[in-house]
């Protein structure tokens, strides 16, 4: 349904959790009841049960839209019904599941999508998601885990959240919960202990959550602060000649390339750029005189890289340079940045003989720059 371009954008709050089963669903519901009470129009637009009895009773008493039905290979399953809702035009929709992928037929992939669609209509959203669903934080879930998270948030849609409800349990807790069936069904507990739900999954998973929240408490405090015109403490390194009231503003620079580490790169320089509230900015320099002419294969390497830096919100660059290490250093100081981030290196001995070390040459001509390189993790991993 169109709206008026002076409609007011909806406020999107964020129930975030650490592992299925903390609680994210249950205290979503209990605060609808809450609010529901207190006069306002809320609906469930979305609601997965997963046979929790607890949770299927608190969802009790609150209006749900129905489901929209969606045949696939044979099967039906359930979306949310995204039209259905905008029609209902509630003041609150309660929308379980963010970072889930529609079924194929659906009118949008993701359902973060379909929320986006509810929040320009003027909707409230509140929603549940686990921390290892952002898009940021991938790498560092599978370094902890050794599981590879496919179903992602990005970061920007989280950062729209004008509250982010951090829902807890300690790991002892969701553990008795998950052994007596209260989390998956019986026959599927044993292998979620000897998998993601180990303790020290858990632990590490659940400090992951709760620092991730400090911090998106800590980016909407800053950002108020500066709206409001006061001075945002904040600690910095003393450097000689300077005081942290004049040091410059720090500027991230993300060199791109085709390479998959790329994409590990792109997380991990957004996720510095965030704690140090820095400008970032993604950087591909090819060789050949037109980007049409590199081949299909790296073309569609680079263009993938660069979609997923502009989803993180990264202003993205492409600059023409024979000398690749020297065209990203001579942008870097012309940018004022102040880091570059780069993969580490995979050239083989021949490759570094003829010069295509990028990693090498940046650090070899960045001396008077702070360089970071990056080692792929996963990539070690896969080799032991």
């Amino acid at each position: 349904m169109p709206e008026s371009a002076d409609t007011p954008r909806g406020s999107l709050k964020v129930y975030l959790g650490y592992a299925a089963g903390v609680g994210k669903t249950f205290q979503m519901l209990a605060d609808g009841h809450a609010a529901a009470e207190r006069g306002v129009d809320v609906v469930v637009a979305y609601f997965q049960p997963h046979a929790r009895p607890d949770t299927i009773e608190q969802a009790q008493g609150l209006e749900m839209v129905p489901h929209r039905k969606i045949e696939y290979r044979g099967k039906t399953f359930e979306e949310m019904d995204t039209d259905a809702v905008l029609r209902r035009r509630p003041s609150i929709a309660l929308v379980d599941e963010l970072a889930h992928t529609n079924i194929p037929g659906s009118i949008r992939t993701k359902r973060w999508e379909d929320v986006q669609v509810l929040l320009d209509a003027g909707t409230e959203v509140w929603t549940t998601m686990n921390v290892q669903h952002i898009e940021s934080l991938n790498d560092q879930v599978w370094q902890i885990t050794g599981i590879q998270v496919r179903e992602t948030v990005p970061d920007g849609i989280v950062r729209q959240a004008a509250e982010i409800v951090a829902v807890d349990v300690t790991p002892d807790a969701l553990l008795n919960r998950l052994k007596r069936g209260a989390v998956y069904k019986p026959e599927m507990v044993e292998k979620a202990l000897t998998g993601f739900f180990k303790g020290s999954n858990l632990g590490a998973l659940r400090e992951l959550t709760l620092r991730q929240a400090a911090h998106e408490v800590d980016l909407r405090q800053s950002a108020y602060d500066e709206t409001r015109g006061f001075q945002v403490p904040r600690i910095s390194e003393a450097r000689p000649g300077g005081t942290p009231d004049n040091q410059p503003k720090e500027r991230i620079l993300i060199h791109i390339t085709a390479d998959p580490s790329t994409a590990m790169l792109i997380r991990r320089g957004r996720r510095v750029a965030d704690y140090l509230h820095a400008d970032c900015t993604a950087l591909f320099v090819h060789q050949t005189p037109e980007l049409s002419q590199l081949s299909a294969e790296e073309r569609q390497a680079v263009e993938k890289h660069l979609r997923f830096a502009r989803s993180l919100q990264i202003e993205t660059r492409i600059l023409a340079g024979t000398d690749i290490a020297k065209t990203v250093v001579d942008f870097a100081r012309h940018s004022q940045v102040t880091q570059i981030f780069v993969a580490h290196s995979q050239a083989g001995l021949l490759e570094r003989l003829r010069g295509k070390d990028f990693t090498e040459d940046i650090v070899r001509l960045a001396q008077d720059l702070q360089v970071t390189v990056v080692a792929d993790r996963s990539r070690r991993q896969a080799l032991q």
